[in-house]
């Protein structure tokens, strides 16, 4: 008895976590595929099989422009996000000396997250409007002569957005690949005679590589399904992927924004193996 207990005691320890998550991640993706192939006729959803909502996105040229808007914003988003992450991530693990002050600035960089996405978003409209406080500024100092209107509710607006929430996902990673840079390699390497952009590029670029990746992976997962920002900072006139599927719902159209859930899904998972096959992240985990 106790021998078939140890033979099966591996599985029991893993059927819980296995039956959460069939019942919420697995279950409910083999639905959305499901439905994304049932019929809508106007105000309700019939369980038959059909190819035509997936017909209706890849021949709407709506459809293209707004996945093309959201890899715009993705492409943007991940660039910005790496290049304000990193000098942050270097300067904490190489510049702050006092592992207490290394604490203590990394919390600091997550004060965004003190506070709802919502409220956010919402922050930047007193500051970014057209009678905000940096209009205000640029009026009175004389540098434009009118209220800029592209920095709320445009897709510069959903950009900074998007950098503001999502940034952390990339200097959290970054930092802690830096952190496990033996020190010993850079002096043995400055010892040699190589400059500081040698060593960047040699030593401390490829070994955070992987901090990177998982950072990147974070960020291009997140932004491909944000709704919420581009409505908020785009006032409407900006659109993505998850906007639509959001519209899509509130309208009844169920199979319809599935079809497109399943697209979205596919595409993502596409972008994070193509990301995994560049840098190999096992290190790191």
């Amino acid at each position: 008895m106790q021998g078939i207990w140890k033979a099966f005691k591996p599985y029991f320890l893993v059927t819980p976590q296995s039956i959460v998550f069939l019942l919420f991640l697995v279950f409910p993706i083999v639905m959305i595929a499901i439905v994304s192939f049932w019929q809508f006729n106007g105000y309700s959803m019939v369980p038959a099989f059909t190819w035509s909502n997936y017909g209706t996105i890849f021949s709407s040229d709506v459809a293209l422009r707004t996945y093309l808007n959201t890899f715009k914003y993705v492409l943007l988003v991940w660039a910005f996000s790496l290049g304000l992450a990193f000098p942050v991530a270097y300067f904490l693990a190489f510049y702050v000396e006092s592992l207490r002050w290394k604490v203590v600035l990394f919390l600091v960089c997550t004060v965004p997250f003190w506070t709802s996405n919502i409220i956010r978003n919402i922050s930047w409209v007193p500051l970014l409007g057209r009678g905000g406080l940096v209009n205000q500024i640029l009026v009175s100092i004389g540098l434009v002569q009118e209220p800029l209107e592209f920095l709320l509710y445009s897709d510069f607006a959903v950009v900074l957005g998007l950098v503001h929430l999502y940034t952390f996902f990339m200097i959290a990673p970054i930092f802690n690949s830096l952190m496990r840079i033996e020190r010993d390699l850079i002096t043995a390497a400055q010892d040699m005679g190589a400059s500081g952009f040698q060593v960047l590029k040699e030593i401390i670029l490829p070994l955070a590589a992987p901090g990177i990746a998982i950072g990147s992976i974070f960020v291009v997962t997140l932004v491909m399904g944000e709704f919420l920002t581009v409505r908020l900072m785009g006032g409407g006139q900006s659109a993505s992927v998850g906007k639509l599927i959001s519209t899509q719902i509130g309208s009844l159209q169920y199979p319809l924004a599935a079809a497109n859930a399943v697209i979205l899904l596919i595409v993502t998972l596409i972008m994070v193996t193509g990301i995994l096959r560049v840098v190999d992240i096992r290190k790191e985990l």
